[in-house]
């Protein structure tokens, strides 16, 4: 079975790429199966949830594309304030969007979790599919 000691920084932002086009996908699919089946409001709140949790992935990537860089010998690697200001940022955005969607669009609150497991689901696919090809 190979190991990690091939996989490098590109690999690792296209695997992120893919799960977060993946995310998008299943967001559209599902946003209108759950439009179809609870309306407009609950099909946004899955969109929010999505929206997070591909903002999480988009910042995890980032964060560790910094981390990386800093421990690679002789990196320019942009300061780690910037990128963990960024992060925390987004955390505090998350939980805004979560409050004022939740309290103002009055729709299936299992939607939204939903669209937030969608990130999750994403993610272990490409974990799942990466598992297979290193063992095939």
């Amino acid at each position: 079975m190979p190991g990690l000691e091939g996989f490098t920084d590109a690999d690792v932002r296209a695997t992120l790429v893919r799960t977060l086009r993946l995310l998008a996908v299943l967001t559209l699919l599902g946003m209108a199966l759950v439009g179809w089946k609870l309306g407009w409001r609950s099909a946004v709140l899955l969109l929010v949830g999505a929206a997070i949790s591909g903002s999480g992935l988009w910042e995890w990537m980032r964060l560790m594309s910094a981390v990386m860089a800093r421990m690679d010998a002789g990196a320019k690697a942009s300061p780690m304030g910037l990128v963990l200001t960024g992060f925390f940022l987004r955390l505090g955005l998350a939980l805004v969007v979560l409050y004022v969607s939740l309290k103002y669009l009055n729709g299936s609150v299992i939607a939204l979790a939903v669209g937030l497991g969608l990130g999750i689901a994403s993610l272990t696919f490409e974990a799942i599919r990466m598992a297979r090809a290193w063992t095939v």
